[in-house]
């Protein structure tokens, strides 16, 4: 498979690396120190159309492939993790799912939001789900006009930083993956609070916390997908999520990287520097091949999705 890059892509790339050397790099400590949500970060991704890419260009977005929104990711998690991860959010997850399965009204609804900023929440974990999501207990009552929802969500990215939230529920108390699917709730919903944010040991300038649903009530248009195959459905769309996360994580490990080689070239010990000792090399080789590794698989699996989904194992 060919993993040269197009030169539209490098330029691409090169324009990422910009912005995030020129405006990021200097301000990601002091979000992560202040546990601050990085607005002004969030109004430059805007303003450079990196919010949105993967959007259909029908409703102001860019159209673009998956595969450039792991580049563009790449580039801005290298200086910054906190970014690096709202344009996950703003091209991915939530975005995509919308995409995929949105109604025109709610596309025409909330993809403005995305593009002018927007981070959309996707909520799936619980104290007693986390990794096992089908244990899931929030309940999704449907009612005459829509649906009400009762239940607590923890570990949500976003939690009331984002207005947008994609909910996962089980729906009329059936068991199992086919009683769950996805509403959406805005977070001036009544019946919808926002509770305790988790102490963490990095990205702290995104709140991770708890979501409360004490009978949320939505209307009808807020259903993305129901029960049945529904969660089948917004399981493919978090597959773009995770190549995501992927994508940070190689994009902070390609910064740390540049910052031992810079080091091990400027530190110098008994009259030479550090890098010239063999078994510095060897740390930095191990480094380097680790993260080209990861590099060739997180392009892999973007390239052959194109514009749809990641397949679930390479995403995995």
């Amino acid at each position: 498979m060919d993993f040269e890059l197009t030169s539209e892509q490098q330029a691409l790339c090169r324009r990422a690396r910009d912005l995030a050397d020129r405006a990021f790099a200097e301000r990601a400590a002091r979000w992560d120190a202040s546990e601050e949500y990085p607005w002004e970060n969030v109004k430059d991704l805007a303003a450079a159309g990196f919010m949105g890419m993967t959007v259909p260009e029908a409703f102001g977005g860019g159209g673009r492939p998956l595969l450039d929104v792991i580049l563009v990711i790449e580039e801005i998690a290298r200086a910054c993790g906190i970014t690096g991860r709202i344009v996950v959010e703003g091209n991915l997850g939530t975005v995509g799912a919308l995409d995929a399965y949105g109604s025109e009204a709610q596309k025409r609804r909330w993809f403005p939001w995305v593009l002018e900023g927007e981070k959309p929440a996707i909520a799936i974990s619980e104290p007693a789900a986390g990794s096992a999501a089908t244990d899931m207990e929030t309940r999704v009552e449907e009612t005459p006009t829509g649906y009400r929802i009762h239940g607590h969500k923890c570990w949500i990215t976003g939690a009331g930083t984002s207005r947008l939230y994609l909910v996962y529920g089980r729906f009329g108390g059936r068991a199992g993956a086919e009683g769950i699917g996805g509403v959406f709730v805005e977070r001036d919903t009544p019946g919808f609070r926002i509770g305790r944010r988790e102490l963490m040991m990095g990205l702290r300038g995104i709140p991770e916390g708890e979501l409360h649903f004490e009978g949320c009530a939505v209307p009808r248009d807020n259903l993305l997908v129901g029960p049945g195959d529904g969660f089948k459905k917004l399981m493919a769309a978090y597959n773009g999520q995770r190549l995501g996360a992927a994508t940070v994580a190689l994009g902070l490990a390609q910064g740390a990287y540049e910052k031992a080689l810079a080091y091990a070239t400027a530190r110098k010990q008994f009259g030479r520097p550090i890098g010239d000792f063999q078994g510095i090399r060897w740390k930095l080789a191990d480094m380097a091949i680790q993260i080209d590794a990861a590099r060739l698989m997180i392009h892999r699996a973007a390239a052959r999705a194109g514009h749809r989904f990641p397949d679930a194992l390479e995403a995995a």
